[in-house]
This record gives structure tokens, C-alpha cells and sequence, in this order.
């Protein structure tokens, strides 16, 4: 499956009310960090049928950002049934990634 870039119009059909578990990559294009972690990111939307993988560039939604409290990017939240069950900030590995939603 292909990752999806999500906006404020998109998010609640997109991620809130998906049928499957959601990562959410909050990231800019600017940042270092968010660069290395997209390949990774790829590998697991590819890899995982039954798991939505969207990104949302914090620069042209600060308010989906601060909904999330997004302080520092990346930052790689899992939404289940429109709640999130956790998150990773910085850079992490496909392994730690995927622990989000077990």
C-alpha cells in the first residue's frame, strides 16, 4: 500500500475513522532525520497490508501538529479506532516501528 499525505480536510476519514491501524509520520521536508526514517516508513507500508501508513507535513499542517503535541520530528504516531496507542519521536528502526502496534 502506498503512503498517503494527509491534511486537515483528509485526516478524520484517512486516520480516525480507518478500519486499520494508522502511523501517522509527522515530519518536515527540511528535517534530516525525517529524511532517513521515509525509506523506512516505505518498507513497512509495502510490507504491511493490514496497516495505513500517512504522512503529515508539519509545516503545512501546524494544526493537526499541536492536536498531537508534536514537539520534535520525526515523530511516528499509531492511531487504533481513532485513538492513539502510541509513539516514537526521533529516528527508529522498521522493528521499533512496528512494536507501536503490537
Amino acid at each position: 500500500m502506498d503512503i498517503l499525505k494527509v491534511t486537515s480536510e483528509n485526516f478524520e476519514q484517512e486516520v480516525l475513522k480507518s478500519e486499520k491501524v494508522v502511523l501517522v509520520d509527522f515530519y518536515a521536508d527540511w528535517c534530516g532525520p525525517c529524511k532517513m526514517l521515509s525509506p523506512v516508513m516505505e518498507e513497512i507500508a509495502k510490507e504491511n497490508e493490514d496497516i495505513k501508513v500517512v504522512k503529515i507535513n508539519i509545516d503545512n499542517q501546524r494544526d493537526l501538529a499541536l492536536d498531537y503535541d508534536v514537539m520534535s520530528i520525526p515523530t511516528v504516531v499509531a492511531i487504533k479506532n481513532g485513538q492513539e496507542i502510541d509513539r516514537l519521536v526521533g529516528f527508529a528502526d522498521k522493528s521499533e516501528i512496528l512494536n507501536l502496534i503490537k
